[in-house]
């Protein structure tokens, strides 16, 4: 009798370990991790762009340079002061880009490109990497911040993406900001456009290929902005915010507003956010892609972005960069153009701002 009891009593302890162990893990998109291994110590981080290209230090001016830094830092702090009081990486994500849609300096919001006839054309996407759950808008014309579009998208609609008019409805419904489209304007992108179209005819003309273009014109692809952040709770989120492609027409997507594309989080891996052209990053997958090859190969999240960037991307004919951050707070800022505008804050408060090549 004393034999069973005492069986009993080790059959007891070992369930209420195995109960307690359970406890004390979290499933993260079928991928099993401790806590302490996702977040130790409450760690958390962000990591924003402003778009990749010809970035050469010998065409910027110094006051040129000191606007873009001042900017970034600006967007980088308000999501780090968000990220440090305890707040969301979804917030964090959502005011940074708006600080950067609201500056005339980058292809988002304000500063965004013309399309061929002349109108701004927005994308944007956000996503949870807790829930895996998305918002995305395209070819938006009078959301003044069309990240606040696809956040509300993804928290107050049953879809991923909204487009075009019904986007622009569906974003007064939701009494989101609406401006007329002259809000856009920017004599700088307008210039942009009617250089863009000159060399369109100069290279019809003469059935030839010029050389003609300004240092807008040479990047005319690139200027999205974006951001990923790792919260407090071990929750990650990105977003990415572009006016596209300058002199764009028949209604051009680029991956900005593309789920996996432009934009990927998950708890599992990592958050990306894209820029570059935008025909390749879709046809790379570029955002999912890194987070694949952490999740299937066990890469790091710096040598996972160093062979999409310039191994799958660079192959394919394609330019740009991403920025990301992983689970355990360490980031990529990964670029295979001659610049990237991009900043990072840790946890402890630690600034890094680059505008030109590594």
């Amino acid at each position: 009798m004393k034999k069973i009891a005492v069986l009993i009593s080790l059959i007891f302890i070992g369930l209420s370990c195995k109960n307690t162990n359970e406890s004390k893990t979290t499933i993260v998109q079928n991928t099993t991790v401790e806590k302490n291994e996702i977040n130790p110590e409450n760690n958390f981080g962000i990591v924003i762009h402003g778009g990749a290209g010809t970035i050469l230090k010998k065409n910027m001016t110094p006051e040129k340079e000191a606007a873009y830094k001042a900017k970034l830092e600006e967007a980088i702090r308000v999501g780090h002061e968000i990220l440090k009081n305890g707040g969301t990486s979804l917030e964090a994500v959502e005011k940074t880009i708006n600080i950067m849609e609201d500056s005339p300096l980058f292809n988002a919001g304000v500063g965004a490109v013309f399309t061929n006839a002349g109108t701004n054309e927005l994308d944007a996407s956000i996503m949870d990497g807790k829930t895996l759950n998305a918002g995305a808008a395209a070819g938006v014309k009078t959301v003044k911040n069309p990240i606040n579009l696809a956040r509300a998208v993804m928290n107050d609609s049953p879809h991923v993406m909204l487009s075009g008019e019904g986007a622009d409805t569906f974003a007064k419904e939701q009494g989101l900001e609406i401006v007329d489209p002259k809000y856009f304007f920017t004599e700088r992108r307008m210039n942009s456009l009617k250089n863009a179209q000159k060399r369109e005819q100069i290279e019809l003309d003469h059935d030839e290929k010029t050389s003609f273009y300004d240092e807008d014109i040479k990047d005319y692809k690139f200027g999205t902005v974006g951001c990923a952040a790792l919260d407090k709770n071990g929750n990650l989120a990105a977003g990415t915010s572009t006016g596209g492609m300058t002199n764009k027409r028949w209604g051009r997507v680029g991956d900005a507003p593309i789920i996996g594309a432009g934009t990927y989080a998950n708890n599992a891996t990592c958050a990306v956010s894209s820029t570059g052209w935008g025909e390749y990053f879709i046809r790379a997958m570029v955002a999912h892609d890194i987070s694949a090859l952490m999740n299937y190969k066990g890469m790091t999240i710096q040598d996972a972005a160093r062979e999409v960037i310039h191994d799958k991307v660079g192959r394919l004919g394609g330019d740009g960069g991403i920025v990301a951050i992983d689970n355990k707070g360490n980031i990529a800022m990964e670029f295979n153009t001659a610049g990237m505008y991009r900043a990072h804050m840790n946890a402890d408060g630690e600034l890094v701002i680059g505008i030109y090549e590594k």
